[in-house]
C-alpha cells in the first residue's frame, strides 16, 4: 500500500489524475495501457457478441441482474459489466466478469413519487454518499460508478425540478463514486436551449473535469438513436463528433445509450440502425487502436490551433506516443472555419490524417485544415 501511495502522489504532482481503479482497485477494470473503455448502457447480454463485434469492451447495468446466465454470457464475449450492488450480486463477488459497482442512475434529477403522483426532489447528495460508503464497505475491491444527467452541463435542465439552476450541487454528488458519467443527447433533443449543439457534450466533460480536480475518470454517454425523439436522430457524422468531443476535452471512458423508445421500443437500437452501427465500430476500433495514446498524458504547449471564423472555435490535444506526436482537434460550432496549426517544434514535418486517407505538408511545423460542422480531424506527425 506505501507503494502504491506514493505511485498516486507522484501522478498528482505530475498533473496526471490516477485512474480509479489504479492501483486502489484490484478487481476493478485493465490497467494496461492499451485497453480504453467503450461501454453500452443497459444492454441485455444475449447481445454481447454483437456489441463485441462493434468494439463494446464493457457493459454498464444489467436488467434484474446479475445472474449467473448473464455473467456467463458476458465471459463467453470477453465483456465485463458495472452492475448494481445487491445481495444476489454480491455472491458473485469472486466473478472477475464484474469490474465495479452501479449506483443508481440519475439521482441528481427529480424523482417519481410512487403511485403516479408526479415527481418530487432530487435525491440528494448526502444520500448518495451515503450509499457509496455503503457500496464500498460491502466489496473495496472494485470502483463504484455514478452517471449524473444533463444538468451535469445544462443548469437550465428543468428536470431538476426545485434544484434547477443549481450546480453546487455536482461537487457534492461527486463524492459518491470512484468514476463519474453524465448523459445529455443535444443531436436528438426536443428541447430548444440545447437541440442541436452538440457542444453541450464536451462541456458536460469540462465541468466534471473541474469538479473533480481531475482526480477520478470522467465518462460520458453519447447518443445513438432518437430516443423519444421520432422526427430526428443523430447522424453517424454527429455521433462520431460527439465522441471525439468529449476525447478531446479529456473523457476517459465513453458510454452508449443504445435504446430507442420511440415510435417503438428498441432495447438495441444503436444495432438496428445499420449506418450507426457501422459508424460505431468504426470509431471503436480507432479508439482501440489509439488507446495507448488516449492513455498518456496531455502535452501542454506543444500547438496552437488559430480558427479563421472566430465564431466556430476548434478544441484540440496533444498527445506523444512511441516517437509520434498525435494531434486530435474539433470545431466546436455547426459552422465551417479553416484552422492555421502550429507546432511548437518548427521542423518540417509530415502529417497523417487518420481515418481520411489523406496526408499534409507541415512546413516549419505548421499546416491549415477545414473544418465542417463539428467535425474531427485526427493528425499524427512524425
Amino acid at each position: 500500500m506505501r507503494n502504491a501511495t506514493i505511485v498516486l502522489l507522484a501522478l498528482a504532482m505530475l498533473g496526471c489524475p490516477a485512474r480509479a481503479d489504479e492501483p486502489r482497485f484490484t478487481r476493478g477494470l485493465p490497467t494496461s495501457a492499451d485497453f480504453f473503455p467503450v461501454a453500452v448502457w443497459l444492454q441485455s447480454p444475449s447481445n454481447a457478441r454483437k456489441y463485441k463485434d462493434v468494439g463494446i469492451n464493457v457493459y454498464v447495468g444489467l436488467y434484474r441482474g446479475p445472474t449467473a446466465e448473464q455473467l456467463d454470457a458476458l465471459d463467453a464475449a470477453g465483456i465485463r459489466v458495472f452492475a448494481g450492488q445487491n445481495r444476489a450480486a454480491l455472491g458473485f463477488k469472486d466473478r472477475p466478469t464484474i469490474v465495479g459497482w452501479l449506483q443508481d442512475d440519475e439521482p441528481d434529477n427529480a424523482q417519481e413519487l410512487h403511485g403516479g403522483k408526479g415527481y418530487g426532489p432530487p435525491v440528494t447528495p448526502e444520500a448518495v454518499v451515503k450509499r457509496y460508503h455503503e457500496i464500498q464497505q460491502a466489496d473495496p475491491t472494485r470502483p463504484v460508478m455514478l452517471n449524473l444527467g444533463q444538468g451535469v452541463a445544462w443548469d437550465g435542465w428543468y428536470g431538476r425540478g426545485v434544484r434547477t439552476n443549481h450546480p453546487e450541487d455536482y461537487p457534492e454528488y461527486i463524492k459518491g463514486c470512484d468514476i463519474v458519467s453524465f448523459d445529455i443527447y443535444p443531436a436528438c433533443s426536443t428541447d430548444k436551449a440545447i437541440a442541436g449543439k452538440l457542444e453541450y457534450v464536451p462541456q458536460g466533460v469540462d465541468r466534471l473535469k473541474k469538479w473533480t480536480a481531475g482526480r477520478k475518470p470522467v465518462w460520458c454517454c453519447i447518443e445513438t438513436t432518437g430516443i423519444n425523439n421520432v422526427n430526428r436522430k443523430p447522424t453517424p457524422a454527429e455521433v462520431r463528433s460527439e465522441v471525439w468531443m468529449a476525447l478531446i476535452h479529456g473523457a476517459n471512458g465513453i458510454l452508449y445509450f443504445a435504446h430507442q423508445f420511440k415510435p417503438k421500443f428498441i432495447e438495441a437500437g444503436l444495432l438496428a440502425d445499420e449506418s450507426i452501427a457501422r459508424e460505431v465500430a468504426a470509431v471503436n476500433r480507432r479508439i482501440k487502436n489509439l488507446a495507448p495514446v488516449l492513455n498518456s498524458p496531455d502535452v501542454p504547449d506543444a500547438a496552437t490551433v488559430v480558427s479563421s471564423n472566430k465564431d466556430v472555435p476548434i478544441a484540440f490535444v496533444v498527445k506523444r506516443h512511441d516517437g509520434a506526436t498525435y494531434l486530435f482537434a474539433v470545431s466546436m460550432r455547426d459552422g465551417e472555419t479553416t484552422a492555421t496549426i502550429q507546432l511548437s517544434d518548427k521542423a518540417d514535418a509530415k502529417v497523417e490524417v487518420l481515418d481520411e486517407d489523406r496526408a499534409l505538408d507541415a512546413r516549419s511545423g505548421a499546416w491549415a485544415d477545414k473544418f465542417i460542422g463539428y467535425q474531427a480531424h485526427l493528425y499524427r506527425i512524425k
